[in-house]
């Protein structure tokens, strides 16, 4: 096995997904380190949110320091990575509504549960269309450069969210251009 240290951030998200697994307790990566691995590396985060059901706390507190990880605040370190975990509660959403598609993708280290390239635009968008957030938009677009996506499924969402006129406004930025 690879060492900590030299893990990428899927690699490690792949790890701590399996270890986690081999406990009962299944997780969904989600957030930026999406963008992370669906961009190619293209965008750097040092946060994995990690969305998991129920589990007790101290269950996945025991899980992770099996594997070297402490928990600081609401965060799980570990001393030989700069990569950290957060579990945010449930449920697996997108703005108003369910995540639609949850991947899987093998890694040497493990396998991940990930939201699917389009789900993950459409969390990008989330912030974009809610808080105004420019690089929401941009990590959106790094995705959608990089990987097949939905544009009618995000349509529908951005209308049910309220921010049809939005969508409208940027739907070129998310085509992706053939080569």
């Amino acid at each position: 096995m690879k060492p900590i240290v030299e893990m990428s951030l899927g690699e490690l998200a792949a790890f701590v997904s399996s270890h986690l697994f081999k406990h009962g307790i299944e997780v969904v990566l989600s957030g930026g380190s999406c963008v992370v691995i669906h961009s190619n590396n293209q965008y750097v985060s040092f946060d994995l949110d990690f969305i998991e059901g129920f589990a007790p706390r101290k269950k996945l507190r025991e899980a992770l320091a099996e594997i070297g990880f402490f928990e600081e605040a609401r965060y799980f370190k570990h001393p030989d990575t700069k990569f950290f975990l957060e579990f945010p509660r449930g449920p697996l959403a997108v703005g108003r509504e369910p995540v639609k598609e949850v991947i899987s993708l093998e890694f040497s280290t493990g396998s991940l549960k990930i939201i699917s390239p389009t789900d993950c635009v459409k969390d990008r968008l989330a912030g974009f269309y809610h808080w105004d957030d420019g690089q929401c938009l941009q990590q959106a677009i790094l995705v959608a450069e990089t990987q097949e996506i939905d544009l009618e499924e995000i349509a529908r969402w951005s209308k049910v969210e309220g921010k049809l006129r939005e969508f409208r406004k940027i739907k070129k930025l998310l085509v992706r251009e053939k080569p």
